[in-house]
């Protein structure tokens, strides 16, 4: 039987533009960046995206609180009403090529929690963003239950500003095992070299929870998996590019984004923002050819905005590899230290 996708006009057109080496017109090409910036603020979310300037980001990646009286974050009155002056401000925000990915449940029974189908339906009929894919991540570890059928996932819905969006599929793509990249191969419909690449990690994800004692924990209690993390920025984020998360939480965003060469934002009301990310530094395993960064703390993101825009041209005038040339082993440690500085202008 006949794939459906085949009599899908836009999927058509997507393969008949990849066999006449074209590109569709959403393909940005990254910027090889010599160092990445990294930007963190205390301060409360909502006041700080109105300081942000319009179509100033590329991706925005967030893990609201989902009103479980957790911590003092994590208690509103009227959650919606809350969620509101946020997501408001998310179509603004984002670039044209923009991408926004919410986390959340769809298992909460209370209204008053920070159920996800509230947040979709309100930029769905309240918002220009566009619903681009709803994210399954599935996990094995989890709370049992006696009344209800155990919970073993969480949801990511992906919005987008324009039809435009960035996506990078070869990015995520997810190797074949032997047996089953044969039988792709078997498939007259499939392309060969995209199953060379891998295969679309489709929209339901296997990534394990951080049980108690991973090395990965530092701290905070809502903290998600580095690797759910990657694959959304790697995904929908280009190199050089600004992803923001404002509310940072433990700073895995951060992270992800030093190890992958984006530039990244980093907000959170809660002061131990600074304490996770440094514990996030000190378990990471930089090796010595990734892209060097700099932690940078701000009050006015203007300011830090000016010096990833200076960063990028200059990168794009003076560029040169940092990688080492074939047979050469050794490299200068200094020029990959942990600089850090703070703008208070």
């Amino acid at each position: 039987m006949p794939n459906k996708s085949h009599f899908n006009s836009g999927h058509r057109a997507l393969n008949s533009l990849k066999k006449r080496g074209l590109q569709h017109s959403s393909a940005i090409e990254g910027i090889k960046i010599n160092k990445s910036l990294h930007g963190l603020c205390v301060q409360d979310a909502v006041q700080f995206l109105k300081t942000m300037p319009d179509s100033s980001v590329q991706l925005i990646l967030v893990d609201p609180p989902y009103n479980l009286d957790l911590d003092y974050w994590d208690t509103f009155s009227d959650y919606l009403d809350w969620a509101k002056c946020w997501l408001d401000e998310i179509y603004r925000v984002l670039s044209n090529s923009g991408n926004c990915v919410i986390f959340g449940g769809f298992q909460y029974q209370d209204l008053k929690k920070g159920d996800l189908l509230e947040i979709l339906h309100y930029t769905r009929h309240h918002t220009k963003l566009r619903f681009v894919n709803l994210v399954i991540w599935y996990y094995k570890n989890g709370m049992s239950a006696h009344r209800f059928f155990a919970n073993r996932h969480e949801e990511a819905i992906w919005l987008s500003k324009t039809k435009k969006y960035y996506f990078n599929l070869d990015a995520v793509r997810v190797p074949y095992d032997e047996k089953s990249k044969k039988s792709a191969l078997r498939d007259k419909r499939l392309n060969p070299e995209n199953i060379e690449k891998g295969k679309n990690p489709t929209n339901v994800w296997e990534i394990g929870r951080l049980n108690g004692n991973s090395k990965e924990r530092v701290g905070h209690r809502t903290q998600k998996p580095i690797e759910l993390i990657r694959r959304f920025v790697k995904g929908l984020s280009y190199q050089g590019s600004i992803v923001l998360d404002f509310f940072a939480g433990s700073g895995t965003t951060g992270r992800v984004c030093i190890e992958e060469g984006r530039h990244s934002i980093m907000v959170d009301s809660d002061i131990k923002l600074e304490q996770y990310f440094q514990k996030h530094l000190a378990n990471s395993n930089m090796r010595l050819f990734d892209i060097p960064y700099e932690i940078i703390k701000f009050e006015k993101v203007n300011s830090f905005l000016d010096l990833v825009s200076y960063e990028n041209q200059r990168t794009q005038k003076t560029f040169t590899s940092i990688s080492p040339c074939p047979g050469q082993s050794s490299v200068d440690i200094d020029e990959f230290s942990l600089k850090e500085k703070t703008i208070d202008e």
